[in-house]
C-alpha cells in the first residue's frame, strides 16, 4: 500500500516560484509512475505532469517551459518545480500513482495524495 504525502504550497505572488514535494510514508516511489493534478474551485481535476520510472516525463501545455516534474529516490520523493507562477496557476495540487504510463485521466491513478493547496495572487 502507498501512502503519498504532498508538501510546499503556499501563497505566491505572480511571477513567483513554489517547490512542490511529493512523498511517500509508506511503500517506495521509484516503482511507480508519478503525476501531479491540480483542481481549481469549480473545475474538474487536470494533469498538470507525471514522470515514469524511467524518468521520462510530460506536461500539460499550460505549464510547459514552467514546470518541471523530477525525482530523488534516495529521498523516496518526487518534486513539482514550478516557476514563472501565474493566477491561473490556483489550485489545490494532488500527487498520484499509478502502476502503469503516464496518463492524464484521474481515474488511471491507484493512489492519491490529500493534495497541497496554491494559490497565486498578488
Amino acid at each position: 500500500q502507498l501512502q503519498l504525502v504532498e508538501s510546499g504550497g503556499g501563497l505566491v505572488q505572480p511571477g513567483g516560484s513554489l517547490r512542490l514535494s511529493c512523498a511517500a510514508s509508506s511503500g517506495t516511489l521509484m516503482y511507480y509512475t508519478i503525476s501531479w493534478f491540480r483542481q481549481a474551485p469549480g473545475k474538474e481535476r487536470e494533469a498538470v505532469s507525471c514522470i515514469d520510472s524511467s524518468g521520462g516525463t510530460k506536461y500539460a501545455d499550460s505549464v510547459k517551459g514552467r514546470f518541471t516534474i523530477f525525482r530523488d529516490n534516495a529521498k523516496n520523493t518526487v518534486y513539482l518545480q514550478m516557476n514563472s507562477l501565474k493566477p491561473e496557476d490556483t489550485a489545490v495540487y494532488y500527487c498520484a500513482a499509478t502502476s502503469y504510463y503516464c496518463s492524464h485521466y484521474v481515474s488511471s491513478m491507484d493512489y492519491w495524495g490529500k493534495g497541497t493547496l496554491v494559490t497565486v495572487s498578488s
